[in-house]
């Protein structure tokens, strides 16, 4: 409130913008310079948020959403109209199935000239609008500290999502004397329901072979130490999706690890087995964009409780019996307390859980030809349980997502959502300036080098990781299914530059090890070192 007779600040909205920026506490904004921007970039340059000049929008986009994913905090990102605005669109829908908080912004041009066809003029806001939370265009000063805290807000809250503002460049010059929005406590859902509770508790009590179904939001709410107390406690199994990885550590007993059916991958039979034989499922945190809830309930007759912060989704093989809709872990402290009443006899798993771990944990023998799989045992023993692998998208997401042993929620980030290739190299540098441990980019060739030019931007900000790259000259993942429909594949060979060389150009150290114990040696020298390194492995 304004006393009568005092002058008020006045700035530009572009300042007020910045200014907001610092009260919701934003480290960096990453993303790339356009004319529209000039205000707000020289706004950004006289204050404390860091302006990260990356070398195109989807990377910055992708730092964005991975650092949001890995703080909890809104990853912010910008770019100008037109091909800026476009180019952060795959990053930011990333996000958005993701459920990584981001908030995005584009410039524009002038108000005066958006009622007509001009100069890379797009209707961004339209565009935004099926991948966002939320959007809006900022057509007035006076409601620039408005919109920004409502961004945050939306971004942030549950479930966690991208929104966007839009930024004519006329408003953004224009003066006002608003001030930021305070930033308020995230909101939090009501207690959960005592009679849901009863009635969940009363149907896992009737499972013989009750199992956890740990999603996305059994890390994303940090409801892991919740779920973690809660399968001590009852000896129920946890099988997770491949954004849960981690919820329950790998190596915990009473982990089955990840949704699998693949015969031929580290005991993916047996985990289906375990998922088959189970006749409750409680799913937590769990949403069907994670994983097609056909794959492990295809009769649709699975006893399930739901609970998640959002009702359940209406699929014919997602119907479940009983739903919870409060903050995950209260969910998970109000079950627990029928702990008696619920727990089950680990017998019924334990041999299951035996043979898998004998499939995930065999290093490769020397004569063994190179694969992403076998490579796994040896990229775990480099790696802390607390540090961070970035997965790209492909044939080795795959092997990742179901063989990698994850010890720590938020360790193995991988997407799933939009599952979009390019990701791993702009994440691995988001993910350095947020986490104090290791980081690891896994990628194939073709993902690698769609967004590569970020190592620029790494040796740049003088960051610290690896990147291990999976090299079968190829889009393998298209292949294998190709090969599995037709008994060939077409369209998908590709030939590429001498990597060692190309990471050299760079300015960063490049190795192609030509056996596993060389690889094994690689690995363990550079993960842990605090240069970028790139280490290619040739797979068929």
């Amino acid at each position: 409130m304004y006393l009568l007779g005092v002058a008020r600040h006045m700035q530009t909205a572009a300042d007020l913008l910045v200014e907001c920026l610092e009260v919701e506490e934003t480290d960096h904004v990453f993303g790339l310079p356009g004319e529209e921007l000039e205000e707000l970039l020289f706004s950004l340059r006289d204050s404390s948020v860091e302006f990260i000049p990356v070398r195109h929008e989807q990377g910055a986009a992708f730092m964005a959403d991975v650092y949001g994913r890995l703080t909890g905090d809104a990853g912010v990102c910008l770019g100008t109209l037109g091909p800026g605005a476009t180019n952060l669109m795959t990053g930011v829908a990333d996000a958005q199935l993701d459920k990584s908080p981001v908030v995005s912004i584009t410039g524009q041009g002038g108000l005066e000239r958006l009622h007509k066809e001009s100069h890379q003029k797009l209707d961004i806001v339209d565009m935004f609008e099926p991948i966002t939370k939320w959007n809006t265009q900022i057509s007035d000063p006076e409601i620039v500290h408005e919109s920004v805290r409502k961004a945050f807000k939306l971004a942030e809250h549950e479930k966690p999502g991208a929104t966007h503002l839009e930024f004519p460049e006329d408003v953004a010059g224009t003066e006002t004397d608003a001030s930021p929005l305070p930033t308020r406590s995230r909101i939090r859902r009501p207690s959960p329901d005592e009679t849901a509770v009863e009635r969940a508790v009363s149907l896992l009590a009737d499972a013989d072979r009750p199992i956890v179904l740990a999603g996305n939001g059994a890390i994303r709410t940090r409801a892991s130490e919740r779920l973690r107390s809660f399968v001590d406690a009852t000896d129920v199994p946890v099988v997770a999706t491949y954004m849960g990885k981690g919820a329950v550590s790998d190596a915990d007993d009473h982990s089955l690890f990840a949704l699998q059916y693949e015969a031929e991958a580290g005991g993916g039979t047996r985990i289906a087995d375990a998922v088959r034989k189970a006749d409750a499922v409680l799913a937590v945190g769990y949403d069907i964009a994670e994983h097609d809830p056909e794959d492990w309930n295809p009769a649709g007759d699975k006893r399930i409780v739901h609970l998640d912060f959002e009702p359940a989704e209406v699929y014919a093989h997602y119907n479940p019996n009983v739903e919870i809709v409060c903050d995950v872990s209260a969910g998970l402290r109000a079950i627990q307390e029928y702990g008696d009443d619920i727990g089950t006899d680990p017998e019924w798993y334990a041999s299951i859980r035996e043979d898998v771990v004998a499939a995930k944990f065999g290093r490769p023998n020397s004569d063994d030809a190179f694969s992403v799989r076998r490579s796994l045992p040896l990229l775990r023993d480099a790696m802390a349980d607390e540090d961070v692998l970035i997965s790209d998208t492909g044939s080795h997401k795959m092997a990742i997502a179901q063989d990698y042993p994850t010890y720590e929620p938020n360790t193995c980030i991988i997407s799933n959502g939009l599952a979009t290739m390019g990701i791993a190299v702009p994440g691995a540098v988001a993910a350095d300036l947020a986490i104090d441990g290791n980081v690891v980019a896994a990628t194939g060739d073709g993902g690698f080098l769609m967004n590569a030019a970020e190592i620029e931007t790494a040796t740049r900000l003088d960051c610290s990781f690896t990147i291990l790259l999976y090299n079968d000259n190829d889009y393998g993942l298209i292949s294998e299914k190709q090969a599995e429909h037709r008994g060939e594949s077409t369209g998908t060979q590709l030939t590429n530059p001498d990597f060692v060389t190309f990471a050299e150009s760079f300015g960063i150290e490049g190795y192609r090890p030509e056996s596993w114990d060389e690889l094994d040696d690689v690995l363990a020298r550079v993960v842990p070192d605090d240069d970028i390194a790139l280490v290619e492995v040739p797979v068929e």
